[in-house]
């Protein structure tokens, strides 16, 4: 299953407290090589964690061309007409570099002690899509400024007045496990988000044809959806003791062996998008060789296929 777009490349950035300095060089080593993009995850609830939409757009602020994603914001933490007027807020200063990514909500517990709502599985799908078609809504009515009105079970929206319009068609990527979420990612989605520790290599293939089946019944092309892959471990530098996380799904290899994978993810399972998270040893000095060895040599690899 080849994948349909070119491939892009991202970065992912810990929001942990512990390491604001170390996120601030990494948005900027970023900014200068050849990464597409930065993730941050988003778990307010974490008391270690700064808030990633804060961290984000300070990191956005500092740069001028990577472009920044939450990975994934926690939706019923973050009310969908404000989430929309605040990526459309950023997506106008950053000049248009600003995707969203969400989910319907996890962590349950950690999201009711923030005051969110406690949601069946059923419950956060639906409400997850009437978020999205409210953002949608924002973002297609801020030209005009019409006032909008949705009313949905989980979410209502009255006399809105939409605004400021988007910078650029902002992308909103789906983290979608279960059927129904997949079919929603198909549906309503410009992207889907998974991580290889959850989603392995060869559970892809049937997840990637839920998506498309439904992306097709809803008229779409399943092509315009890009498919993420949050790829975790680590690169084995020359002269470095390898280091092998203790994590299920981690990659650990030289920059051959992880192109190697990666260009299979990309002609064998159709993933497009890739999220590097280092896990262990130099991070700075990982992400540099991924940017130089690893994305060229994938680049190559992909073009030859």
């Amino acid at each position: 299953m080849l994948a349909r777009n070119p491939p892009l490349f991202g970065v992912n950035i810990d929001p942990s407290l512990a390491n604001v300095a170390l996120a601030e060089r990494i948005a900027l080593r970023a900014e200068r090589l050849a990464f597409d993009f930065a993730g941050i995850q988003d778990h307010p609830y974490i008391s270690s964690h700064l808030d990633s939409w804060t961290l984000l757009v300070v990191l956005a602020a500092r740069t001028s061309r990577l472009r920044f994603i939450p990975n994934v914001l926690s939706l019923p933490l973050r009310p969908p007409a404000q989430l929309a007027k605040a990526a459309a807020t950023l997506d106008v200063l950053t000049r248009g570099r600003v995707e969203i990514g969400i989910g319907a909500g996890a962590m349950w517990d950690g999201i009711a002690s923030f005051g969110g709502p406690r949601r069946t599985p059923g419950e956060a799908v639906v409400a997850l899509r009437e978020g999205i078609e409210i953002m949608r809504l924002f973002w297609a009515s801020a030209s005009s400024g019409t006032p909008i009105d949705y009313h949905g079970q989980f979410y209502n929206v009255t006399g809105a007045r939409p605004g400021p319009p988007p910078a650029h068609e902002i992308r909103i990527w789906l983290g979608a496990l279960k059927p129904r979420m997949l079919d929603l990612t198909g549906s309503h989605g410009d992207g889907w988000l998974v991580s290889v520790p959850y989603v392995p290599p060869q559970d892809v293939p049937a997840l990637q044809a839920r998506i498309d089946g439904s992306a097709e019944r809803a008229g779409r092309d399943p092509a315009a959806i890009r498919r993420g892959y949050n790829v975790m471990g680590v690169v084995t530098l020359p002269g470095k003791a390898a280091m092998r996380p203790n994590r299920p799904g981690t990659i650990v290899g030289t920059a051959e062996q992880w192109i190697e994978t990666l260009a299979g993810y990309y002609r064998d399972i159709g993933m497009d998008t890739f999220f590097f998270w280092p896990l262990a040893g130099d991070e700075e000095a990982q992400i540099q060789a991924f940017s130089e060895q690893i994305i060229p040599g994938v680049r190559a690899a992909v073009a030859a296929a």
